[in-house]
């Protein structure tokens, strides 16, 4: 289908695919099983100038907004949806500096997020706050000229990876979660650690550590917006990034889809490909029907967000479901196309099916996301009779 991109978009677009074919996919399978970080595709992207393309120029990005960035998120979860969410992570932490930051903040951080020569990192989940994020128990005490931050934040993106870390800690409990304020910290800033690298079902080339803070010192111009704001900062960066999630969800389908209609071509039975067969060609039929319209919805949001549209919690969500419960859907249809084949590890699509898996869960579950969507919708109701 044609989405009328521009020549800029179509450029980004095919660059990242080109990476994604060229460089991801012959290394896909050996990044999973090793769980190695992917340093390398990292440069090639940085060196590629696809890091900054959701940020403004001013800042050394290229000025393109969320639609920009999902382009990129998809052709790279096309290769492998493991390694692309460290591109795709550094977004997340990046956008409370671009939504929220000063203009010192930006100044000062997006160069290099923009450059590629640092990765960002977004602490809200901790083990007892993870569809609740209001349970949040990480503290940030004023001290002078510093906020000391205490507590620790799980499951987090790029841990340990990351040079630049967008933080929520509770600054007075007595408020709830109006008590909540964002922070950015530095790597190495002292107090700052990190636990384990976690053994993961999938996007095993993703790097997913703790963020352990003990009496960690952090500059007070390092607060972002105002104390209190945290919650606004978190879920309003939340709004903007899902879409990223629903891309790479397209993607890990996306590809899944192509093996699977490779697979059908190759493999005989009774005589003939199994690509003959009506029963396989209505499961082809039905990814090709639901991947496009996934991504037509993920599309449409993006460029809503960009637009600069206030209400944009039911859109957002709406895509992001959407998008992952079809490559959840895509993938296992992909394995049983392949049949026993699927089910090895020398073929791609065990792995993307391991990998689709996570786009339910993170950034909100869609247990959650329905919550938001249902909520949304009798608002609007009650705003309109």
């Amino acid at each position: 289908m044609n989405y009328f991109l521009t020549e800029e978009q179509t450029m980004i677009k095919e660059l990242a695919a080109q990476i994604a074919d060229e460089k991801i996919r012959p290394l896909a399978i050996q990044y999973d099983e090793e769980g190695t970080f992917p340093h390398d595709i990292m440069k090639i992207l940085a060196d590629s100038d696809l890091c900054g393309v959701y940020i403004e120029e001013k800042y050394g990005g290229l000025g393109g907004g969320i639609f920009e960035m999902a382009l990129v998120v998809e052709e790279l979860s096309r290769g492998c949806g493991g390694i692309s969410l460290s591109y795709a992570a550094t977004g997340l932490g990046a956008f409370p500096i671009i939504l929220f930051g000063s203009d010192e903040q930006k100044q000062k951080y997006l160069p290099d997020i923009a450059a590629g020569k640092k990765m960002a990192a977004f602490g809200l989940t901790e083990a007892g706050a993870g569809s609740d994020a209001s349970g949040i128990r990480t503290t940030a005490t004023p001290d002078g000229d510093e906020y000391v931050l205490n507590g620790t934040k799980q499951w987090i993106t790029n841990g340990g990876e990351a040079e630049i870390y967008t933080v929520i800690a509770c600054t007075d409990r007595t408020r709830g979660s109006r008590g909540f304020s964002a922070f950015i910290v530095e790597k190495d800033t002292p107090g700052f650690t990190f636990g384990k690298k976690e053994n993961k079902m999938g996007i095993r080339a993703s790097c997913t550590r703790e963020l352990v803070f003990d009496h960690c010192r952090v500059p007070k111009e390092n607060l972002l917006s105002k104390e209190g704001a945290g919650f606004i900062v978190a879920m309003k960066t939340l709004d903007r990034t899902r879409p990223g999630v629903a891309a790479q969800a397209i993607g890990i389908a996306t590809g899944a889809m192509n093996e699977a209609v490779k697979y059908s071509k190759e493999r005989e039975q009774f005589g003939a490909t199994i690509s003959t067969f009506q029963a396989v060609q209505h499961i082809l039929a039905d990814m090709a029907i639901q991947i496009e319209a996934a991504r037509s919805l993920v599309y449409a949001t993006c460029r809503f967000i960009d637009s600069g549209a206030k209400n944009i919690s039911k859109d957002s969500a709406m895509c992001k479901v959407m998008a992952s419960d079809t490559a959840m859907k895509v993938t296992t249809d992909a394995v049983q196309i392949l049949g026993g084949y699927g089910y090895m590890k020398e073929y791609p699509v065990e792995k993307m099916m391991r990998d689709a898996k996570i786009t339910q869960i993170y950034e909100g579950t869609n247990q959650i996301q329905r919550n938001i969507i249902a909520l949304n919708l009798l608002k609007e109701f009650s705003a309109n009779h």
